[in-house]
């Protein structure tokens, strides 16, 4: 009963605050909302027994993407009217977008309810041991039959980090230049003065 009562409230709270994170008109609330649907819809993996996806969606998509998208719109100097007007100005294209996108919606509902499409059937060589939970699981198939795919994932998002380093690194003019050596042989005596001033005749600067 408890798991019902769970689900009905992570789902109904996670179709209403993905409503509002469409309709606000503020963007920060929108990321806010945004924040609060990816809570529900993570303890909604979690009741479904995914608990690897459920703490994806808190690490990765709140903890990481949609703090960037609050900071991003925090930063921003938006022009709301000029929003607004926008909005009016492509609110036909949304429409038919919209309209597209429940057709597609309908139709995949229908072939659903028709059977749906027979795309094989597992082998059940992958499947988990009884005692091995989900992280388990995907920790022994990424570190061993995917290991290679893995390192390489791993190697292509270090080369577009220093890519994106490559690209935003900028030389300044009328800027000096950091050296290390010299910070480092930088003795506390020499960093530092104690001045030792008398009382009530403060320090001279």
């Amino acid at each position: 009963m408890i798991q019902v009562i769970a689900f009905y409230l992570f789902a109904t709270l996670c179709i209403f605050s993905g409503a509002v994170t469409i309709l606000a008109r503020n963007p920060v609330h929108s990321v806010l909302w945004l924040i609060l649907a990816f809570f529900n819809a993570a303890g909604l993996m979690v009741l479904v027994g995914a608990e690897f996806i459920a703490m994806l969606l808190v690490i990765v998509y709140v903890g990481a993407v949609a703090v960037l998208f609050l900071f991003v719109v925090m930063m921003l100097d938006i022009d709301f009217a000029e929003l607004r007007a926008g909005f009016i100005k492509n609110f036909p294209l949304g429409l038919a977008l919209a309209v597209v996108l429940f057709v597609e919606l309908f139709v995949g509902l229908v072939v659903h309810g028709a059977g749906g499409v027979q795309l094989g059937k597992a082998s059940g060589a992958a499947a988990q041991a009884a005692d091995m939970s989900n992280i388990q699981a995907i920790g022994a198939l990424l570190y061993s039959k995917y290991l290679f795919l893995f390192e390489a994932a791993g190697l292509v998002l270090l080369v577009a980090m220093i890519g994106a380093i490559v690209l935003t690194h900028r030389e300044r003019s009328g800027t000096r230049g950091q050296i290390i050596a010299k910070q480092n042989a930088r003795r506390p005596q020499d960093a530092t003065i104690n001045m030792q001033p008398e009382t009530g005749k403060g320090v001279q600067l």
